[in-house]
């Protein structure tokens, strides 16, 4: 029996919060209480603003339904390692769909994670590798969390840095925000030291530290962290323009293509499909692949390489699956 309140109260949140309806006379029984004090814990989790439905009949059903704010979860240990371990996973590499947000959720979990948790999930790491690394550097999940924490903590920020050249500094940042290009991890901050808005590779990133001095965030150049960040890659490397014709909407292609190359546009005059135009450093063999990985007929416009290398890439496919057929 669960004579404390609040553990009571946390226990039974754990519960309702399995996608299932619970009769009160289970839920009691769980308790080690009467079906009546449940019904007064039910009532003190809607004052804290859980949405905690009620169904009629004799037995009183209870389910935990969705409200207009999300309220805080409430994870068991196994519920808690396996988020922090999928967060870290894809947090490892820029992967499509895991951006800032996601790195603040594992920077929070990790935060409040007990020592035996944090052990347990340590221990997993070290004893797993991916099949697949991905095509981008692989990154520490404990340098992303750190940098989140500080972005979203409005914190200043120190590390030590590698250029390009492999010039080593160290840097005391103001940072903004954390930006996925797809492949790489970039953070976007005000350098303190040289007085200006600097883009960081990530990957080249060593020793972050959180000072615990907060700032007032200052205006980004070009109003966005990915639009400065673009324009900040196109001056710092070789890049080129390509131009893709799509048969297919904006609206399916926006969702099947990086954001970061900008966003594309229905065609004119009624006509089915969209163009994309943009601008990158990536080699024309990555952007082939991703290109036929939108999933439907597209058509390249430019430059010369794209459309010389899509065309010898279509035909060792085409050779490949006739090969199969063959056998």
């Amino acid at each position: 029996m669960t004579t404390d309140t609040p553990a009571r109260l946390l226990q039974l949140l754990s519960l309702l919060q399995t996608p299932r309806e619970w009769p009160g006379g289970e839920l009691a029984d769980r308790l080690g209480v009467s079906r009546r004090t449940v019904r007064r814990d039910i009532d003190r989790l809607r004052e804290l603003g859980y949405p905690v439905q009620a169904s009629k009949g004799s037995d009183g059903g209870y389910r935990l339904v969705a409200g207009k704010a999300m309220p805080p979860l409430v994870l068991d240990d196994e519920e808690a390692v396996a988020i922090a371990v999928g967060l870290r996973a894809g947090a490892g590499h820029a992967v499509e769909g895991v951006d800032e947000a996601s790195v603040r959720a594992l920077a929070k979990l990790e935060q409040v994670l007990p020592s035996r948790l944090r052990h347990r999930l340590s221990t997993l790491q070290a004893a797993t590798t991916p099949l697949t690394s991905g095509d981008g550097a692989r990154i520490a999940p404990e340098t992303l969390t750190v940098m989140a924490s500080t972005v979203a903590g409005q914190e200043r920020l120190r590390f030590a840095y590698r250029a390009k050249d492999g010039t080593e500094s160290r840097r005391l940042t103001e940072p903004y925000r954390l930006v996925s290009t797809g492949r790489r991890w970039y953070l976007v901050a005000y350098d303190l030291e040289r007085e200006d808005w600097r883009t960081f590779r990530v990957d080249r990133v060593r020793d972050p530290f959180a000072t615990g001095a907060r700032f007032t965030p200052r205006e980004v150049p070009q109003g966005d962290a990915a639009e400065y960040l673009r324009k900040s890659i196109q001056r710092q490397q070789e890049t080129y323009e390509f131009e893709v014709t799509f048969a297919a909407s904006a609206e399916f292609v926006a969702g099947r293509f990086p954001a970061f190359f900008g966003r594309p546009v229905e065609a004119e005059g009624g006509a089915a499909g969209c163009s994309l135009r943009g601008v990158t450093g990536d080699p024309v063999e990555w952007l082939a692949v991703r290109l036929a990985m939108v999933g439907c007929e597209f058509t390249v416009q430019g430059p010369g390489e794209l459309v010389e290398y899509v065309r010898q890439l279509g035909g060792r496919l085409t050779r490949a699956a006739g090969a199969g057929d063959a056998g």
